[in-house]
């Protein structure tokens, strides 16, 4: 079923909206969650809070892009389990060791997570992004969007761990500069 048809479900008010939603995007919300949650049941549990959340926001919302509406929406459902996860000291996983290395790049003053939600600071971000090539791109956003280990992007794009680390450290000091000359300073 195509974005639109399912979008036209949410504002019909159709249960069936939810269940077309876990099936066209079920595994790809359950990556990003398991990337995350390292826990299965926790990232099925999140995934289907974001198809509620979904549910929630759609109407008023109407998602130009609805895998990324719910890429989102999952990221942040996954991000506050593992908060409560560690809180309660019950969790782990890798989100604040993959946070923490752009830490080093994002101006301080705050968390990460609060800095990326200022537009201007993302608008600026994003073109970073869209001036890398394909490849350096799709690696940047493997690790710190749907937080992929480095040897699952090694894997997947044929390249030695060691050379991932190594291009994740040069396009993470060029976001750096790229930020620090548009007057971000940590």
């Amino acid at each position: 079923m195509e974005d639109k048809e399912i979008i036209a479900l949410y504002f019909a008010r159709s249960e069936n909206a939810i269940s077309e939603t876990a099936l066209k995007y079920g595994g790809y919300c359950c990556y990003i969650s398991e990337n995350i949650l390292h826990n299965r049941e926790d990232a099925e549990e999140c995934c289907s809070d974001a198809y509620f959340d979904a549910w929630q926001s759609i109407p008023p919302h109407n998602p130009q892009n609805l895998k990324t509406f719910l890429g989102k929406l999952t990221r942040n459902r996954a991000i506050k389990k593992l908060e409560h996860c560690q809180a309660a000291k019950r969790g782990g996983g890798q989100i604040n060791l993959i946070l923490s290395e752009l830490d080093e790049c994002l101006p301080s003053g705050s968390n990460v997570e609060e800095k990326l939600q200022e537009s201007v600071l993302l608008e600026c971000i994003n073109s970073y992004l869209l001036s890398l090539p394909a490849l350096h791109r799709k690696v940047f956003v493997r690790r710190y969007w749907y937080t992929s280990p480095i040897s699952d992007i090694a894997r997947q794009y044929a390249m030695s761990e060691s050379k991932v680390k190594s291009l994740l450290f040069r396009l993470r000091k060029q976001l750096k500069a790229k930020l620090e000359k548009e007057g971000f300073f940590l």
